[in-house]
């Protein structure tokens, strides 16, 4: 019996001995992470519960030319309830003022928020939601409401601002605007003058602001006040004219709906100073409808096709190789060009190198660089590199397209190449580069880089300005200008842009239409084009130049430039000419015409006296009485372009809002 006792007590001083021996291991190991590892575990378990929270700056805003609104950060706010914060006292005295507040905000009872807030304390929610998303006012109203206005320390209310981008035009222009997004993954995407800008002016300094866990994943603000504010980011004034950006949206969308066209750009540039008026990208979606999908004005180069032909004029005349009194022979509409045949629409015979471009035939420009530079036709390239036409135009906008101007030894270059590049082919450049050479002939040689920016404000303090910047003071001679001057006006006189002839307004242009994927086997079942038009109005001494441009228009309804594009080009020329100021700076245009000012007063009259009965509009030019039907709330749809011929609805017939009228030009 005592030896069997004594074996029980050796069993349990051997447990015991274990037990102390894992109790020293215990404290030894604790030991080691208080003095070895204490302050990364304390860290640790610091920011499990306790983060250093980003305040995003306000962004600057974007504004037009005259102050208006074209991109604004709106503040917009979460209003949440810490249901313990409050005593019981505390909470017990203002429960039913601050439900009764609640409800004169929302609608709902005030039972209903009595019985959702004592809920929300009885499950010792932190976090229950009172308003989302609502704007400044609202949230400036709710933070004032009873028990909340108390703050975050004894009213447990939680704030959380975000911050909403917003385009008061709507879809005008929203791409040429812009923005910067962040993905997930951190990728920034910057587009348009917002993204451009934005790093630089718009963005601001980020603020900070301690925030505690409080479960479930959700945070609450430890003080009232941030520990670093943010600092908002400078305002952006651009170039932007919103009635001219009005008129070229408009004008570009009628025309892509109407030619079921796959997408296309308008660009409207002041010629003087390179201010961009106006800029419109428009693409067509599955559904057919029309949006700002890419920036196609800045970022697509193509193959121009005959609006190229003015630089390859230029080039030649500069070189005196050629004048505009020069006789070329085009034959019977088609000509061999080491074993390749280049066609004309028609036989022109034998006609002027000025009346070969108002014509814009391609076997007279094909034949005139040819024969001056097939055995030096670097001497050619040369040129057009001189005039920075192989450059881009070194813009803020973030993805400008490259242009390629292809010179002997390059892997494009064959014995076509010369003659194929005469007249706009085996080279490309974006809308935006060609326009810039059109407006340096407009501006008598002098060529200025585009610009999208006025200057820089902090609330009504200038930071910086930005002035007109010349790329080139007499980069084509006084001579060669006068010529190609002379000749763009016939273009629109006599030439292939007559159709768009107009005795009211001066216009003078080039027409384009080249072929796209022409290379593809499919290419003759199914022919794709690129219509265009560039120019500068008024003919003499010009206030804009302007380029438009569309692809792969239903070549069941048309395909040329001066069918397609030209009509954009006069529509944005003549209600400039009749809706903006230019028509009052007498010195610029020298312009009186007792036509304009006829129309107009007959215009005001008949939108004064009508307002629910269809107006008489036949003989009104287009515009002013699409101006005219659209504000008395009528859909219009267009056919031709010129006056009015024929209304769908009759003169002096009731008519209802949205209601449809087909006009007949």
């Amino acid at each position: 019996m005592a030896v069997t006792e004594k074996h029980i007590l050796n069993r349990v001083y051997f447990v015991a001995g274990i037990m102390f021996v894992f109790a020293l291991a215990v404290v030894f190991k604790l030991l080691t992470i208080q003095m070895v590892q204490g302050d990364k575990y304390r860290d640790l378990a610091e920011k499990r519960t306790v983060k250093n929270v980003t305040i995003p700056a306000n962004r600057g805003n974007v504004y037009a030319s005259d102050g208006s609104l074209l991109a604004t950060s709106i503040p917009k706010y979460d209003l949440r309830f810490d249901a313990l914060t409050p005593t019981n006292k505390t909470f017990e005295k203002y429960l039913k003022p601050l439900s009764d507040s609640l409800s004169k905000y929302s609608g709902k009872s005030s039972g209903y928020y009595q019985k959702e807030l004592r809920k929300a304390r009885a499950n010792k929610n932190r976090y229950f939601l009172l308003a989302r998303n609502i704007n400044y006012t609202d949230y400036t109203r709710i933070r004032n409401f009873p028990l909340l206005s108390l703050g975050a320390f004894r009213g447990g209310l939680i704030v959380e601002q975000t911050t909403k981008r917003e385009h008061p035009m709507g879809d005008i222009a929203q791409r040429s605007i812009g923005y910067e997004r962040t993905d997930k993954d951190g990728h920034v995407a910057r587009a348009g003058i917002d993204g451009a800008f934005g790093e630089l002016y718009l963005r601001g300094t980020d603020g900070h602001r301690m925030k505690q866990k409080i479960g479930k994943g959700q945070w609450k603000p430890i003080t009232d006040y941030n520990e670093v504010e943010p600092k908002d980011g400078y305002d952006v004034y651009t170039t932007i004219d919103v009635n001219i950006q009005d008129i070229a949206h408009h004008a570009l969308l009628k025309q892509l709906q109407y030619y079921d066209a796959e997408h296309g750009c308008v660009i409207v540039m002041e010629v003087k100073t390179g201010e961009i008026k106006a800029i419109s990208n428009l693409g067509k979606t599955k559904n057919g409808d029309y949006y700002e999908k890419l920036n196609y004005a800045v970022g697509e180069s193509h193959e121009p096709g005959s609006t190229f032909k003015l630089m390859s004029l230029a080039v030649a005349l500069e070189d005196k190789v050629i004048d505009t009194s020069d006789v070329i022979d085009t034959g019977n509409g088609y000509k061999r060009f080491y074993g390749r045949t280049i066609y004309d629409s028609r036989g022109y015979g034998k006609i002027s190198v000025a009346r070969a471009l108002e014509l814009s035939s391609n076997i007279a420009f094909a034949t005139i660089i040819d024969d001056a530079y097939s055995k030096t036709p670097d001497k050619f390239t040369d040129r057009l590199k001189t005039w920075h036409l192989n450059e881009t135009l070194g813009i803020a906008i973030v993805g400008e397209g490259k242009p390629d101007i292809p010179s002997p030894g390059d892997k494009k270059w064959s014995r076509n190449a010369l003659p194929s590049m005469a007249y706009g082919y085996n080279l490309s450049l974006t809308p935006l580069q060609t326009l810039s050479f059109y407006n340096t002939i407009a501006n008598n040689g002098e060529m200025v880089k585009p610009r999208f920016l006025r200057e820089i404000r902090e609330f009504d303090k200038v930071i910086e300005k930005v002035d007109k910047k010349v790329v080139e003071k007499n980069m084509i001679s006084e001579e060669t200008v006068k010529k190609l001057q002379e000749i763009l006006k016939n273009v629109v006189v006599k030439g292939t842009g007559r159709s768009l002839y107009s005795p009211t307004f001066s216009m003078s242009g080039k027409t384009g239409t080249a072929k796209k994927e022409y290379w593809m086997a499919d290419w003759s079942e199914n022919r794709r084009y690129i219509s265009s038009f560039a120019g500068y109005f008024p003919a003499d001494n010009p206030k804009y130049s302007c380029i438009v441009v569309i692809h792969n228009p239903s070549t069941k309804k048309g395909f040329y430039g001066a069918d397609v594009s030209g009509p954009v080009f006069k529509a944005i020329a003549q209600k400039i000419f009749t809706d903006t100021p230019i028509s009052d700076e007498v010195e610029t245009l020298n312009f009186q015409n007792s036509i304009v000012n006829k129309n107009f007063e007959n215009y005001y009259n008949i939108a004064q006296l009508h307002k629910t009965i269809m107006p008489d509009v036949t003989g009104m030019p287009t515009m002013d009485a699409l101006a005219l039907l659209e504000n008395m709330g009528l859909k219009v749809k267009i056919e031709g372009v010129g006056v009015v011929k024929k209304q769908s609805i009759g003169k002096g017939s009731k008519i209802k809002r949205d209601q449809e009228v087909y006009l007949n030009i």
